[in-house]
């Protein structure tokens, strides 16, 4: 069930009336049972995985609490190994095995253990790493362990967020399943705006673009370096409409219900460097690296200095490139990262001269054009299926002449009309970051005027988020 179809539409229109008719102390049950409901359309088989990792955290949450001395930190890596070793099961097994077989082919062994054939259970990153969080802050002591086990079971499935994320911490949402929420009328509209700019960055946008993406990738052997290097460049606008229109839908629809989900994105486009390139992008995702994995990192590596942050770097982006995919080609888009990340890190006196010895708005839309372009290109080894997909593409970009053929599979006026979105979308973005109506003719107006375009202008194909697959 995918935010941009009609079953969920029924669904979410069922579910929020639910929420606001019947009284608040059996709300946490609907949220909870419409949970399962949305996890199990998927493939309903995988809602077991997702009890066991609860039942197992629950569990360590509370012994946690209670445990002093060496048992604390015991309970705590009962809890991670099981979470991190159901995701490496599922999600890098095969890829683990891959990997043996090469070795073993190199000394004329034959590897004996076979390949697994099962679907990647849908979200599993995400709700493992809102489940470690919830944990590990439970150890810090930020956090006192959840008594009620349904009320922890809805925080890791709680279904706007559950798939995709934003990724939750518990000390934002844990508390606000207690709270009663009442119906604010300008909280709702407010929430279903946000819902419908996410379904026209979705459906307008980001589906238009991939059936060009998608073209150009399935065919890259045929294709001209001219229309790869078009491919790529839009491919950046559809993941972020893709991604960010996803994080708008799951934000403005716990917005409806009055739950307050953090914010994902925040214009990433317009960043200057790489560093706050991710400090805009996937917000969720990369202050969880940044809390759980880089801040203990750099402490263990103090005495290192800045190779310690350094080494540091480089470790967090290449467990993030593996995070998002099973294949060395997502390691080598995060080592790209954490590269970049480094040197921005070593430089930055050096930085700091060059923007003094430059006209200020020179630097900075020169900084904006080549960060953009360095993700770009770190996105063709994300979008690939291989590394030797992602080298040959980049092989024929940088090989590319005016006179290439091109092969978009749009036509010149769907290309047209999607590079006016886009340049919409980054003024709006620019400008206006949040939208505020006031009024209802002014607010009715807006919503008529987004939904049309999406009836009008959308790919409905039911295409899935590309998020989802992680």
């Amino acid at each position: 069930m995918v935010f941009n179809s009609l079953p969920f539409l029924v669904f979410f229109i069922v579910i929020t009336s639910l929420y606001y008719i019947i009284p608040s102390k059996f709300r946490w049950q609907l949220l909870l049972i419409a949970s399962c409901y949305f996890y199990m359309a998927f493939v309903p088989k995988y809602i077991l995985i997702l009890g066991f990792t609860i039942a197992i955290d629950y569990a360590a949450g509370l012994l946690i609490e209670k445990a002093t001395g060496p048992k604390r930190r015991f309970y705590l890596i009962i809890s991670l190994c099981s979470n991190i070793g159901i995701l490496a099961f599922f999600k890098y097994f095969n890829f683990i095995n891959f990997n043996i077989t090469e070795i073993f082919q190199q000394f004329n062994y034959r590897n004996p253990i076979p390949y697994l054939k099962f679907l990647l259970p849908i979200g599993l990153s995400f709700h493992t790493f809102q489940a470690m969080s919830y944990t590990l802050e439970v150890y810090r002591g930020n956090q006192k362990a959840e008594k009620h086990f349904g009320i922890y079971a809805l925080y890791v499935m709680f279904y706007p967020q559950l798939v995709a994320g934003p990724i939750e911490r518990p000390q934002n949402l844990l508390h606000q399943f207690r709270e009663e929420h009442f119906f604010n009328t300008e909280e709702v509209k407010a929430g279903l705006l946000q819902m419908a700019q996410g379904l026209f960055k979705k459906v307008v946008i980001a589906d238009r673009i991939s059936i060009l993406v998608d073209h150009a990738y399935a065919d890259y052997k045929t294709q001209s370096g001219l229309s790869l290097g078009i491919a790529a460049l839009f491919y950046a606008f559809q993941i972020y409409c893709d991604f960010s229109g996803y994080s708008d839908m799951a934000i403005g629809a716990a917005r409806v219900m009055g739950f307050k989900l953090m914010t994902n994105f925040n214009a990433p486009f317009q960043s200057k460097n790489i560093t706050e390139f991710w400090r805009r992008w996937h917000i969720s995702l990369s202050t969880w690296f940044n809390d759980y994995l880089f801040a203990p990192l750099v402490l263990a590596k103090r005495d290192w200095g800045k190779y310690g942050v350094v080494f540091a770097l480089m470790i967090t982006f290449l467990i993030s490139g593996l995070w998002h995919g099973a294949g060395w080609n997502f390691i080598i888009f995060g080592g790209l990262h954490g590269l970049a990340i480094s040197y921005e890190f070593l430089t930055k006196k050096f930085r700091k001269k060059m923007l003094k010895a430059t006209p200020q708005l020179l630097y900075n839309n020169l900084s904006v054009v080549l960060t953009f372009l360095f993700a770009c290109f770190s996105w063709v080894f994300f979008r690939s299926v291989s590394t030797a997909q992602a080298f040959e593409i980049i092989s024929k970009i940088f090989h590319l002449s005016l006179s290439d053929h091109l092969n978009l599979k749009l036509n010149g006026i769907e290309i047209g009309f999607s590079l006016l979105l886009i340049a919409l979308l980054l003024l709006k973005e620019k400008i206006l970051p949040v939208i505020q109506v006031r009024g209802n003719f002014a607010y009715f107006t807006l919503m008529f005027l987004i939904l049309f375009s999406c009836y009008l202008f959308g790919v409905f194909n039911n295409k899935q988020f590309i998020y989802f697959q992680f």
